[in-house]
């Protein structure tokens, strides 16, 4: 009698439940997309590591895009990683603080930029740094290679103060963790499914994959995050990875949001220079 009532409760409970959805099924509507403010236009660009001639060919683009459009607020946003690995380090950052000051630009810090300032500080971190990229940043700042070759970690730290312009490293340190627009968060990692958005820690904002990417259930917003090559577009249903590997493929990657809509636009580098391809969707 007992398991008879339960099942009974259960089905009235499954019915209240699900009476919602099935009348959105009946109705012919969808639950919304995710969207951003009306009236506002935001470009969303993955790691740049260094590749200042992708940068470039992107902030060419995403302007001619911009003339093209509606009239819109548009926001550009990076998502971490200026630097490291490719040839020009220095030069982007010499070209986002410059384009920051010409319009609407917000700068999320990634893993890379961390290390990078806490090289100045710390031997063992500059040791890190070095083995990730960090070599490439500094040479950017001008410093000959066989005297690179030549220094101890000590030595090294005491010309990165030298060569490295304090504006620099303060306009790195000005970067942002997270950014929050409509129903995107926007950070360079990704976030720790089992905390709230308002509660993540810096550590997993910058250095976090798994158990982040894994993760398929809804988030709050729809996380929107570098620091994991992909060779193509990573999109979900919960969160979108743009970081398509700059210094490895040659492929620097803006999702354009607006209302409902996602696009992407793309700065290849090939054998007979760089390429702007657009995309619709991610597939």
């Amino acid at each position: 009698m007992v398991c008879y009532l339960m099942r009974q409760r259960n089905k009235v409970y499954t019915r209240i439940m699900f009476a919602p959805l099935r009348q959105l099924f009946r109705s012919g509507k969808r639950a919304p997309n995710a969207a951003v403010p009306a009236g506002e236009r935001l470009y969303i660009l993955g790691d740049i590591h260094g590749r200042l001639d992708l940068f470039e060919e992107l902030i060419l683009a995403i302007e001619a895009d911009d003339r093209s459009g509606t009239p819109a607020q548009t926001t550009i946003i990076l998502l971490g990683d200026l630097v490291d690995r490719g040839p020009q380090s220095a030069g982007v950052i010499s070209r986002a603080r410059q384009l920051q000051a010409q319009r609407p630009a917000r700068i999320l810090i990634g893993n890379h930029e961390e290390m990078f300032l806490e090289s100045f500080h710390d031997t063992n971190m500059l040791r890190h740094f070095l083995r990730h990229g960090g070599r490439e940043t500094i040479l950017s700042y001008g410093l000959d290679e066989q005297r690179y070759n030549d220094c101890s970690l000590e030595e090294l730290q005491e010309i990165m103060h030298e060569i490295v312009p304090e504006a620099d490293r303060a306009f790195l340190r000005s970067f942002e963790e997270l950014i929050q627009i409509g129903d995107y968060a926007f950070v360079h990692a990704g976030i720790n499914p089992q905390v709230p958005l308002e509660e993540q820690r810096r550590h997993d904002m910058l250095w976090i994959r798994e158990p982040f990417l894994r993760y398929g259930q809804p988030h709050s917003h729809v996380i929107v995050h570098g620091h994991t090559i992909c060779e193509h577009i990573d999109e979900h249903s919960n969160r979108i990875g743009i970081d398509t590997g700059a210094y490895r493929f040659g492929r620097l990657t803006a999702l354009v949001l607006e209302g409902e809509t996602r696009r992407y636009i793309q700065a290849v580098a090939g054998d007979a220079g760089h390429l702007i391809e657009h995309k619709e969707t991610a597939t």
